[in-house]
Formats: structure tokens, C-alpha cells, sequence
């Protein structure tokens, strides 16, 4: 049973590194070959469900337009919730580990990790900033970008007593930390509060 599902396993890998990754509406969709995977595993494991695949779970993205759009399309979302659901704004700022990184509509297809900081989302003269704990930041050639983050928070809801509270413990927990993990979760703690502190006072 391990080989025959080895063998329907190769047959799904063969085909996704025959296809050309792309957003052009010619380049046959990933359905195509879950397909043909999927028909594959029930001849030679009948009494097994095929796995599902990564396209089984998400929406296909619309092509690449032939203008550049005159919005971002953003979503925001967090292992628990959406903060932001294909929201259409004119530009957002994201903390990048590389540095801040502005994101408009156009923006070439980038993947970026992101440290805690400040998320900026501009809307004409309106800004709404989020402090985010860490994640990724993937921008889609169509003028999408979806940010996924393990924490987000509107700046106004960070309550600044309780940051130095945190600030301060966490520099005590380092300065009397032992062991190597003791001073890692410690300098973290720092790290996060630092920051949350510069967010708040910038």
C-alpha cells in the first residue's frame, strides 16, 4: 500500500513540475492535475480518500491585468480572524525584516518576512496602523497582497502601561536569565516590547 501511494504521489509531483507557474490565464489550472491525481489514487488504493492538495483549499487569484489597477487589494489575516477582508486601499507599509517595504498596486510579485512592527494601511488621507507580532507578507502580481500574521492589533488599543509593565520584566528576566533558552524567550519578550514601546511613542 506504501509503494501505490508513493507512485500516485510522484505522478502529482511529475505533473505540478511540468506545469510553468504563472497567473497567465493560459497555463492549465492546478484542478487539472489534482484531478488526474486524484483518479490515479482511487485505481490503485481503492479503499483509501485521496489527500487533499494546497488547491483544494484556496480561491484561484483573477489573471494579471493588462493595466496596473488604481487600488491594492489587501487581506489581513491572523490563525483566528480576518482584520482585513479584500480590502481595497491606495498603499500599504509593512515591516519587513530587510526594513519598512511599501507595497502599491503594480508592486512586482514579492514574499516577505515580516518582524514585529508597524503595519500601515493608507486609504487617500485616512491611516490605519496595526502593530504585528511576525509573519509573511505575500504581494501577488494582480495588485493583491495578503499578509499573514501570527498577531495584529490596532495601535490605539495598546494599552502603554501595560507595554512598560512588560518592558520591564522582560529586561529583568534577561539580565537574571541562566540558560540559553531562559535568555532567548527573555531577549524576545524585550525584542516585542521595544518595539511595541517605538510604535507607540513614534
Amino acid at each position: 500500500m506504501f509503494r501505490q501511494a508513493a507512485s500516485a504521489t510522484r505522478l502529482l509531483l511529475r505533473s505540478a513540475k511540468s506545469r510553468v507557474f504563472s497567473t497567465a490565464a493560459e497555463v492549465p489550472a492546478a484542478p487539472e492535475v489534482d484531478n488526474t491525481f486524484i483518479e490515479t489514487w482511487k485505481k490503485m488504493i481503492p479503499n483509501i480518500e485521496p489527500p487533499k492538495t494546497p488547491s483544494a483549499y484556496m480561491k484561484p487569484r483573477p489573471p494579471t491585468p493588462s493595466a496596473i489597477p488604481s487600488k491594492l487589494t489587501v487581506n489581513l489575516a491572523l490563525p483566528y480572524s480576518s482584520v482585513l477582508a479584500s480590502k481595497e486601499v491606495d498603499m500599504i507599509i509593512v515591516p519587513a525584516t530587510t526594513g519598512q517595504m511599501g507595497v502599491l498596486p503594480g508592486h512586482v510579485a514579492t514574499i516577505a518576512e515580516l518582524k514585529p512592527g508597524v503595519m500601515s494601511v493608507h486609504e487617500g488621507n485616512d491611516v490605519t496602523k496595526y502593530f504585528i507580532s511576525s509573519g509573511f507578507a505575500f504581494i501577488h502580481p494582480n495588485s493583491y497582497a495578503d499578509v499573514i500574521a501570527v498577531e495584529a492589533v490596532p495601535i490605539d488599543q495598546i494599552d502603554p502601561a501595560a507595554v512598560q509593565k512588560g518592558l520591564a520584566e522582560f529586561t529583568q528576566k534577561l539580565s537574571s536569565a541562566s540558560t540559553d533558552l531562559e535568555k532567548a524567550e527573555a531577549q524576545i519578550g524585550v525584542d516585542v516590547h521595544s518595539t511595541l514601546n517605538a510604535a507607540l511613542s513614534g
